[in-house]
């Protein structure tokens, strides 16, 4: 079957045309055109903000002149995954997914449902005739994923709605009225080599397979971070045998846990055996320690050869004991609400990177003096390896508002098309909606959306049947406004 297929069509009609179109954080040119262009075919008044942000206005039908306009607001870019085995091309590449049952999903790489679907969604709102609400405005935003740029630079004017619907959640049946601040944190570690010592063997060590996941909503789910599996066995090796690390790299994105590392490392001939028998060890103990998280994790040691240069003594030191000491996972749960993720830290990459070496992480908290204290632990660790650490400008959290008019409309709804009651709950995922509801003054916003799961990683997958159930949820919303 194909997506265009489904149901309900128009949706699916808009999220298969997106698939298509090239769209990775700060890349979004071609997405932008596309949008554009969509507007313009369909005679929608449409407008774009300096930084990229595109807006579409669709009047109220007939009888709804009165009502309140509503902000129906997604994001363009999407998470760029792939599995190292694949050829693929983010920036001019066709997304490649599937029909699987219940599911759609992408072969080898993210799926982009996060958050095209959303998109998929107003578009389809945009063009629906027979859909009845008060004025739309559909605001598509750029750069969610990497720092909430779009969010930040909303160009003045381009909005004049008190109700904002953000459409970026993945749980149906869950309304979203709060969430974490984060930042950024990036350690440079000046690249300084040496040429390898003689009498190395050496080998190269692959952490893959791993689930990974959202570096928010799924850093709780005790899954393995591969940047941490690897450098702790650097560390041992370094530690038992005087081992001579060449390279060590891992992970992508700073709001994906690190799925794939490697590491090439050199260890004294006469220590060759011991090494590899000390790998595989550690090898069974890490699988048998996420034996119930990560059931397809993979280690695998294999010799190499032509490895000329290795990392000096001293920066190899400072490096892998940075990366094995500082803070990864959870720091603190939250106590006003039982399960939330209060305080977190993401060990989200590290790359070679022209004369540096680049160590990229993010934190994440609901309490905002709780989300720098993180931050500067992180700071100080990679600062007394001798780094150069450097901070994003960070985004606010999202404060809930139990008393909101929307929450109480969109439960309501949701109560009288499903026959149950939906979750209201905070997340710990970083949204937009604080950044717009420190813009504009008295807005009123909730995020909703459809089940999704494995977002961020080459597994994610999109519910059919949630996504036809979560449009008709939109539409009683807005006939209920």
């Amino acid at each position: 079957m194909l997506l265009r297929d489904l149901q309900p069509r128009a949706v699916w009609e808009q999220f298969d045309a997106l698939t298509r179109v090239p769209r990775p954080s700060k890349k979004e040119e071609r997405v932008i055109e596309f949008l554009i262009e969509f507007a313009k075919s369909h005679n929608i008044e449409w407008q774009r903000d300096e930084i990229g942000n595109v807006v579409m206005r669709k009047p109220a039908t007939e009888g709804y002149e009165s009502r309140p306009t509503v902000i129906l607001q997604s994001h363009m870019d999407m998470v760029c995954e792939k599995n190292s085995d694949v050829e693929f091309d983010f920036e001019h590449d066709a997304i490649r997914a599937v029909v699987d049952g219940e599911w759609v999903r992408a072969e080898g790489t993210t799926l982009g449902a996060d958050d095209g679907i959303g998109m998929a969604a107003s578009m389809a709102l945009l063009l629906d005739e027979e859909a009845e609400h008060g004025a739309l405005e559909a605001l598509f935003t750029v750069d969610e994923e990497t720092g909430l740029t779009g969010a930040f630079n909303l160009g003045e004017g381009m909005l004049t709605g008190k109700y904002l619907i953000n459409l970026d959640s993945e749980d149906e049946g869950e309304i979203f009225i709060g969430c974490a601040g984060g930042v950024d944190t990036v350690a440079y570690f000046a690249l300084e080599q040496e040429a390898a010592p003689e009498g190395l063997s050496f080998y190269r060590v692959d952490v893959k397979d791993l689930v990974g996941g959202h570096s928010g909503d799924d850093i709780n789910k005790g899954r393995a971070n591969s940047n941490k599996l690897i450098a702790r066995l650097m560390l041992s090796a370094q530690e038992q045998f005087g081992a001579r690390v060449s390279r060590i790299e891992g992970g992508n994105l700073r709001n994906a846990i690190p799925r794939e590392a490697y590491a090439v490392v050199g260890v004294p001939a006469e220590n060759a055996a011991a090494f590899e028998a000390m790998a595989q060890s550690y090898a069974s103990n890490v699988k048998a320690t996420f034996t119930e998280t990560e059931p397809d994790m993979n280690i695998t040691i294999s010799s190499v050869e032509g490895i000329t240069s290795v990392l000096t003594s001293d920066l190899q030191s400072r490096l892998l004991t940075a990366l094995v000491y500082v803070p990864n996972g959870v720091i603190a749960m939250s106590q006003a609400v039982e399960g939330l993720v209060e305080t977190s830290t993401n060990l989200a990459s590290v790359k070679f990177i022209g004369e540096q070496i680049v160590v990229t992480t993010s934190q994440r908290s609901s309490v905002e003096s709780d989300k720098h204290a993180v931050k500067d632990s992180v700071h100080n660790c990679f600062a007394t390896g001798g780094a150069v650490v450097e901070h994003s400008d960070g985004y606010p959290g999202w404060e809930p508002n139990p008393d909101s008019q929307l929450l109480a409309t969109t439960v309501e709804s949701y109560e009288r098309l499903f026959g149950v009651k939906p979750k209201v709950r905070a997340v710990h995922a970083g949204l937009e909606c604080g950044l717009f509801c420190e813009k504009i003054a008295g807005l009123d916003a909730v995020s909703i959306g459809p089940d999704m799961r494995d977002i961020h990683t080459c597994r994610e997958r999109l519910s059919v049947s949630s996504t036809a159930r979560v449009f008709d949820y939109v539409c009683a919303v807005l006939r209920a406004l």
